[in-house]
């Protein structure tokens, strides 16, 4: 495998990952089927934008200004040279595109390539990879996670029904688990826990096994995958974070320590889905950017989608490439990815 990720030109012509790839196709139609069966629009958000929806600083930025001679005023780079005359990035997540558009259409998805400078070079992470992010109006948090646990299902049980030669030979010659993965997504309902019960579970079942998660930190990938594969041995929702380290845009809870939010934890991947309530409150969004010193100028835009007329309203991401590990046994992102582009690689 890893000699075959420095010929991504050759290697689709190996019977593994022409399986992969051809699986790759079929997870694809089975996105769009769900949401063209629930009514949703497709929508096309801009891949360059100018805000970090995330908040958390790794984006690659856009510019046409010339390295080697770079426009400076009072000692800070001149922006107002550049293309767009101020700074530019490659989208992190479509979320604030689609919000508006929710709010117009009623339910809406975007399917598309997301980009993150995370120096991270494991097997999960890529800088340049696929997310489905669906976005609709007059949705809370439990409608979220039931469409979120109702999408899941759908798409690999397409997959198991269109694809079993490609399930058959990636359980001969990768995963012998395979088919059991996809009993594991369909045959039952999927677990659901709050992020304080998550922290008392790990601190009592996993003493001594892994360390314990302290109010407030953000759970390990380590901790994230004992919820999944040996306390509950199947999908997990886990709601109700704090909120000192998720996005502004999440709705506060009555707490107001806690947002409302989840993230679907899978057994063999870890987190699969991020979703969450929006915060529709204008009031409350600004004091949520302010307290994260976001630059009310970047994000007048957003905030007037509140001003002008809003409603309640829920979404979330899914990483497409994660879904697809996990539905083929490939262990390695790098390997469900046509052209991967890593960190510190790009053939």
């Amino acid at each position: 495998m890893e000699f075959l990720r420095t010929l991504p030109q050759l290697r689709p012509r190996t019977n593994t990952f022409s399986a992969v790839f051809r699986m790759r196709h079929r997870l694809a139609m089975e996105v769009h089927s769900f949401f063209d069966g629930r009514g949703f629009s497709y929508v096309h958000p801009p891949i360059l934008t100018s805000s970090d929806c995330e908040g958390g600083g790794e984006i690659f930025q856009v510019t046409t200004l010339p390295l080697d001679s770079i426009p400076m005023n009072d000692g800070e780079v001149d922006y107002t040279r550049d293309f767009f005359r101020k700074k530019a990035y490659l989208t992190v997540s479509a979320q604030l595109e689609a919000e508006p558009l929710a709010l117009a259409l009623g339910g809406v998805y975007t399917f598309g390539p997301t980009f993150r400078a995370e120096p991270s070079d494991t097997r999960v992470h890529a800088a340049e990879f696929w997310m489905i992010e669906p976005e609709a109006a007059f949705m809370d948090l439990d409608d979220d996670i039931r469409l979120i646990e109702d999408f899941v299902k759908h798409i690999a049980s397409g997959v198991r029904e269109k694809c079993g030669p490609e399930i058959d030979f990636l359980a001969k010659f990768v995963e012998p688990e395979l088919p059991k993965r996809y009993t594991t997504l369909l045959d039952a309902a999927f677990a659901r826990i709050t992020y304080t019960e998550a922290a008392d579970i790990i601190g009592k079942q996993g003493a001594g096994r892994i360390p314990p998660l302290e109010w407030g930190d953000k759970p390990a990938a380590e901790q994230e995958r004992f919820l999944a594969e040996e306390v509950f041995s199947r999908p997990v929702f886990v709601t109700d974070y704090p909120a000192s380290f998720k996005p502004f845009y999440m709705r506060m809870n009555d707490d107001g320590r806690t947002v409302a939010c989840t993230d679907l934890l899978i057994p063999g991947v870890g987190e699969l889905v991020g979703g969450s309530q929006r915060e529709e409150r204008p009031d409350v969004l600004a004091r949520r950017a302010a307290e994260l010193g976001l630059d009310p100028s970047t994000y007048g835009w957003y905030f007037d989608t509140r001003r002008w007329g809003t409603a309640p309203h829920a979404g979330f991401g899914l990483g497409f490439e994660r879904m697809l590990m996990y539905l083929t046994g490939i262990k390695n992102i790098r390997d469900v990815l046509p052209f991967p582009r890593t960190f510190g690689s790009m053939v």
